[in-house]
């Protein structure tokens, strides 16, 4: 790595949630129950709903800070959906559509459980100042906070 400024992508945490949701069979599922399409030029709608839930999480308020945030990691998950695609993709959403999705999040919520049940030592609740507080999820990463004024 070179201290030139190249190749670096803020937000690193994305990278941990798209490919959380790749890994755990969420994309995947989305994939069998939104629609999809062979023509030139279609955007996996799965994989944009999965891009727009991370935008979110990063802090996007709208459809266009959601394009802006994938223009900004499309390094790293190729290129970005338009805010018009996404607006086509939540108006496709339908009563029918949104229980499809909701039981492939049951589905995948119940098998991440059954893989942290099977990890040996169980899952790792957090431990803070010798209290265990059980029911809360920990990402745990690394950082270093550092000060700067630009």
């Amino acid at each position: 790595m070179a201290a030139d400024g190249k190749g670096l992508v803020g937000h690193a945490g994305a990278v941990l949630l798209r490919r959380l949701a790749d890994r755990v069979g969420l994309t995947r599922g989305l994939a069998g129950v939104l629609p999809s399409s062979t023509s030139a030029g279609w955007r996996e709608r799965a994989g944009v709903l999965v891009q727009l839930a991370v935008a979110m999480v990063l802090g996007a308020r709208s459809l266009l800070e959601a394009e802006q945030l994938q223009l900004h990691h499309q390094g790293l998950f190729g290129p970005a959906a338009s805010d018009s695609t996404m607006r086509r993709l939540l108006a496709e959403l339908d009563d029918k559509t949104l229980m499809k999705i909701a039981k492939v999040r049951r589905r995948v919520r119940r098998h991440v459980w059954m893989l942290l049940h099977l990890r040996p030592g169980g899952f790792p609740w957090l431990t803070v100042a010798g209290r265990r507080l059980t029911g809360w999820i920990v990402v745990d990463l690394d950082a270093t906070v550092i000060t700067s004024a630009s």
